[in-house]
């Protein structure tokens, strides 16, 4: 949501893509809808890829999600090549449509030990787009801006204040509740939560 308001701000008009791929949170899908409306995009996609038949994840097997808080090491909630995948999906929309920039919310400071949430995966990508599409090979290029990718969570959630959006629009949570509600146990929640707290903003997030 807010790279989606940064690039906005900066001019450029939306295409959002959304990836079902039958992860255990099917509630972000929803929130992305109201967030693809919010930013004003001019088309959304959501695009069905299920991974649950790869497995691997917290996410995508039945493996329980962690709530004892932030461990060592690369937590079960990584889904293998998440985000190779998803940008190699977005490359594809953005040749087809024309577009010159693909836009990702990865985050490098306060995240989950990710691999494919570091700058020197957003680099190589972008490398690698520019000799596997006809308009790199051509000169036309790509860039992949990854605008939160040194933020603190806290200067996320400023950062979304600051645009005007609305950060209840938004979801984290990665095991929610029954009622569709965050667990407020999971690392993606206490991260959301953490973050709400140093930037001393109100949390609009209902947590079980």
């Amino acid at each position: 949501m807010v790279a989606a308001g940064i690039a906005r701000k900066e001019g450029f008009g939306i295409l959002a893509l959304t990836v079902d791929y039958n992860q255990r949170h099917r509630i972000e899908l929803d929130a992305a809808r109201r967030i693809a409306s919010e930013v004003g995009a001019e088309r959304h996609i959501v695009l069905p890829l299920d991974l649950t038949g790869f497995g691997g994840s917290a996410l995508t097997a039945e493996i329980d999600v962690p709530k004892e808080g932030l461990g060592e090491g690369i937590p079960v909630t990584y889904v293998p090549a998440r985000n190779t995948i998803f940008l190699s999906l977005a490359l594809g929309w953005a040749e087809a449509a024309g577009a010159s920039a693909m836009f990702i919310g990865v985050n490098a400071l306060d995240y989950s030990g990710y691999p494919d949430c570091r700058p020197d995966f957003i680099a190589a990508f972008e490398s690698l787009a520019d000799i596997a599409t006809k308009a790199g090979v051509e000169g036309e290029g790509f860039k992949v801006r990854a605008p939160l990718l040194h933020m603190s969570k806290a200067e996320i959630a400023a950062e979304a204040a600051r645009l005007g959006l609305d950060a209840g629009l938004s979801w984290s949570c990665y095991d929610p509740t029954p009622n569709l509600m965050h667990c407020g146990l999971c690392d993606s929640c206490r991260l959301r939560s953490k973050a709400f707290a140093e930037a001393g903003l109100p949390d609009p997030t209902a947590y079980a």
